[in-house]
């Protein structure tokens, strides 16, 4: 008896949680700046700062918005061109980013508020691409090189927000992220016996408007 009331428990609580949650799904898209943290290629003697360029970014969403616990499904583009500088100069590559996460977002106030914060966090990919064609003079090749390889790199992002409901099925929202990968090597590449440092993180605040249906 006591293993067929565990049994309903188990099959009935997610059908209960399912029904109170009244599951909604939104669509949206979203604007803002992406901000790099970057990385430090270490020679004899001597260094240079490796990175990408702060530039605009813009995606969409599309999420699944339960009472406490959500999850969607994002992508990111940002403007960014990798680059090295040190030694008084600087060179860089025509360049870009496309993220595309699945983050779970926890929130602070129920479904029925209209104006519920968040905290939120995921992971997935990201692709460094490359759009144009490496420099013809690369004046730190003793320190590190450009290449026109495009690279693909495990990405973990993690922030919070705020989402105001303007009308049944309007909503705004307010993301700051923080996506981080590893070092792109085989796109910034260090010469050879030189080591590359440091976490490239993008911080991104965004503006959105999602349709709730």
């Amino acid at each position: 008896m006591k293993v067929k009331l565990l049994i309903c428990v188990l099959f009935a609580a997610p059908l209960a949680f399912a029904q109170e949650s009244g599951d909604e799904w939104a669509v949206g898209g979203n604007i803002g700046y992406g901000f790099y943290h970057n990385g430090t290629i270490y020679g004899p003697g001597s260094s240079a700062t490796a990175g990408i360029r702060n530039r605009f970014a813009a995606g969409f969403v599309l999420s699944e918005d339960l009472k406490w616990i959500s999850g969607e499904f994002r992508y990111l583009y940002q403007d960014g061109h990798p680059y090295v500088s040190g030694a008084g100069t600087r060179t860089d590559i025509q360049g870009q980013s496309h993220a595309l996460v699945y983050n779970l977002l926890v929130h602070f106030e129920p479904a029925e508020r209209r104006l519920r914060f968040f905290a939120e966090g995921g992971a997935g990919g990201k692709g460094y691409i490359i759009a144009g064609p490496p420099p013809v003079v690369q004046p730190l090749s003793n320190l590190v090189t450009l290449t026109s390889e495009n690279e693909w790199k495990f990405v973990v992002d993690v922030g919070g927000g705020v989402k105001y409901l303007v009308r049944d099925h309007l909503l705004v929202r307010f993301d700051f992220l923080d996506y981080l990968t590893t070092f792109p090597k085989d796109q910034i590449r260090p010469a050879p016996n030189n080591t590359a440092r440091g976490i490239f993180q993008q911080f991104t605040p965004l503006f959105g408007v999602s349709y709730g249906f």
